[in-house]
């Protein structure tokens, strides 16, 4: 059996799953039941100072559905945990003794003055912690006052804070990076250079989830207002992959460690962002929706899937992937590939032949003997894999590459050789040869 031992900047755990700063690492129950449903580690959730912020008493979340309300996207306007100080800090001491074997990182988000990093982190350091997270990605409530994003959206805010920690601290230290900034790698370069031990990113995407039409406001609403939210949950899976790729692949970052989070909801999804080059991943909207047990299914699916693969330890996939992710002008223009209808599991609902026909290329045929039918037209058709995207028949439509011949579409001979972009006759700044 695969071994799924994570070991994050020295701090070790049983799995590369951790739930994150969030509701579900509020307090010692609740991390306590995750621990025993078998999460790796937790970020608590965000401490500040005393006296203690005070959250909304009317709704905090927001939801988005699939057709069978399957939760695709979540929103929230809690803000850091409005319980004293010391509470925290005596339930982090006894969480972190009764569960040596697991890590636990605590989530800080002070005034943006180095006084008050310094009066926080020893009291942290103290309850015996693995390491802090520094909350510089919260969109709502926490940036209004200087904190939060309004910290994560400025390199140069990054790096000072993150050199005060240093200074005054002597654990592990995670910045977590707000994704709404225009380019994520410069404030992971501002983290690296003010001498910050990782990364870990996306914190939630500022957001409205909906407008109430008969109430006319922002839902979900408190007295008839509403305000914007940070938005999580699977349908921001492809942004933090995306981000966290950039990161890792970076020149100026390359190999720096990066704790992912963003939408992971089961063990596929884990295993692409390490395959990316993550370190572990942090989960919090499947949690809230499953509950804690379905760490459960994520240890299973992943052991099962390395297994199979013959990876016995992450570190033989993680990063994989991340060479193959190239700029647009690398890919191989010479690459040829057409679409292909198994017609034995074709259902005949012609919702390729629609997308096709109404908004692509008009290469599907709906007919053949005076039947419904659907083929795909080799000589319309450039491979843009739209039928296979809306086809709700799994494995119905594939993408077959062609290899030889000629490719009928444009009349050109299919060749092994790769070009690109940076190299086109059509690119009036390509790369001369040489």
């Amino acid at each position: 059996m695969a071994d799924i031992r994570s070991n994050f900047l020295g701090i070790k755990s049983p799995n590369p799953f951790w739930l994150a700063s969030a509701p579900p690492t509020d307090k010692e129950y609740n991390v306590v039941r995750a621990f025993r449903a078998g999460w790796g580690g937790v970020v608590w959730k965000t401490l500040g100072e005393d006296p203690p912020i005070v959250n909304i008493n009317g709704p905090r979340y927001g939801a988005i559905y699939g057709g069978d309300r399957r939760l695709l996207g979540f929103n929230n306007v809690e803000l850091i945990t409005d319980r004293p100080l010391d509470v925290n800090l005596r339930e982090i001491k006894q969480v972190k003794r009764d569960w040596p074997d697991r890590a636990v990182v605590v989530s800080l988000m002070v005034p943006c003055e180095e006084q008050a990093w310094k009066k926080i982190l020893p009291l942290v350091e103290d309850t015996g912690a693995d390491g802090i997270e520094l909350n510089f990605g919260c969109p709502h409530g926490m940036s209004e006052r200087g904190m939060g994003s309004a910290v994560g959206q400025v390199p140069e805010y990054v790096e000072m804070v993150a050199r005060w920690c240093k200074q005054h601290s002597r654990m592990p230290l995670i910045i977590k990076l707000t994704p709404n900034i225009t380019d994520i790698r410069f404030p992971a370069r501002a983290s690296k250079q003010g001498g910050a031990d990782a990364v870990s990113l996306i914190n939630t995407i500022k957001s409205i989830m909906s407008v109430d039409l008969d109430k006319m406001t922002p839902a979900p609403d408190t007295d008839g207002k509403g305000s914007h939210g940070g938005f999580c949950g699977p349908a921001v899976k492809p942004i933090a992959l995306h981000m966290v790729a950039e990161i890792v692949r970076d020149a100026e970052t390359r190999g720096y460690p990066v704790s992912a989070i963003g939408g992971i909801t089961t063990w596929r999804d884990a295993a692409e962002f390490l395959a990316l080059g993550a370190g572990n991943v942090q989960v919090c909207t499947a949690a809230m929706t499953y509950g804690f047990r379905i760490v459960e299914d994520m240890i299973e699916g992943l052991k099962n899937w390395m297994d199979e693969k013959g990876y016995g330890r992450l570190d033989d996939f993680i990063g994989l992937a991340n060479p193959n992710f190239v700029e647009w002008q690398d890919l191989n223009l010479n690459y040829v590939a057409k679409a292909r209808i198994n017609q034995d599991l074709c259902i005949k609902c012609g919702r390729c032949y629609v997308a096709c026909e109404d908004t692509s290329h008009q290469a599907i045929s709906n007919a053949k003997d005076g039947r419904r039918h659907f083929e795909i037209i080799d000589a319309e058709c450039v491979g843009c894999n739209l039928c296979v995207c809306v086809c709700p028949v799994e494995n119905c439509i594939t993408m077959e590459p062609m290899t030889s011949g000629v490719d009928p579409r444009t009349g050109l001979p299919i060749t092994k050789d790769y070009a690109n972009w940076t190299t086109h006759p059509n690119n009036p700044n390509r790369v001369a040869a040489e």
